[in-house]
């Protein structure tokens, strides 16, 4: 069995596993609990009352949050000749046609995100879909990455989009920015983030719909959020 280091012993005698905190005091003790010398994440995950056995059960959504999450995300903009630069002008650091897409199904990977145009589509789908598929970059019009509109997909995106989806357990998992935003800034951006996962409750699903909601930073310790705050 491994060994809890001091300082992660130290950390969890800040605060109660067994108790719900508010947003304010989890976003504090998050803060406080963050001794790793990297710029960590915020990460927010939000067990929903769903069966993802069921299709129509399954929550998928994006989201551009108000503050961004402060990373850098590399994007691949593959269309055609005559959306190059418009491309180019978005922000996009990759663009290309054809010759990526053979790229992407021989295991280059340097893009974090993938907007293609749909005339492209199925294309990709079928030379670099399984490729793609596996590690969860295939392009999907639900969430803005399949479409003729660049300049908005690359602009989204790198304004800090988040898409998300419920997992096998119904649980999702989005990073809602870094420990060192400003407390309101985080606030911000995970109220934004839960109201959109609230409006896309299914029909059918459980009540409650919100099991419960924990928020975290990179390789951190869980902290309980109170949820009937925001279940008004």
């Amino acid at each position: 069995m491994s060994k809890i280091s001091r300082k992660r012993r130290e950390l969890r005698e800040k605060y109660d596993f067994s108790l719900e905190y508010s947003l304010v005091e989890a976003m504090n003790l998050i803060k406080e609990s963050d001794y790793r010398k990297i710029k960590s994440s915020v990460d927010v995950a939000i067990s929903l009352n769903v069966d993802v056995k069921k299709t129509d059960q399954i929550v998928r959504g994006s989201v551009v949050l108000p503050h961004g999450t402060g990373a850098e995300v590399s994007v691949l903009v593959i269309c055609g000749p005559d959306k190059e630069a418009e491309a180019k002008t978005a922000g996009a650091d990759f663009v290309g046609g054809e010759e990526f897409i053979d790229k992407l199904a021989s295991g280059w990977m340097e893009a974090q995100s993938i907007v293609i145009v749909p005339s492209m589509m199925a294309l990709l789908a079928r030379k670099a879909g399984k490729v793609l598929g596996q590690k969860g970059l295939m392009p999907n019009p639900k969430n803005g990455t399949v479409t003729d509109d660049i300049v908005r997909a690359v602009s989204e995106i790198k304004a800090g989009k988040v898409d998300f989806k419920t997992d096998k357990y119904g649980i999702i998992h989005a990073r809602i920015g870094k420990i060192f935003f400003l407390q309101e800034h985080l606030v911000d951006n995970f109220n934004d983030f839960l109201s959109h996962v609230i409006k896309l409750k299914p029909s059918s699903a459980k009540v409650p719909y919100i099991k419960n909601i924990h928020l975290s930073s990179t390789m951190g310790e869980g902290i309980k959020i109170d949820k009937s705050v925001f279940m008004k």
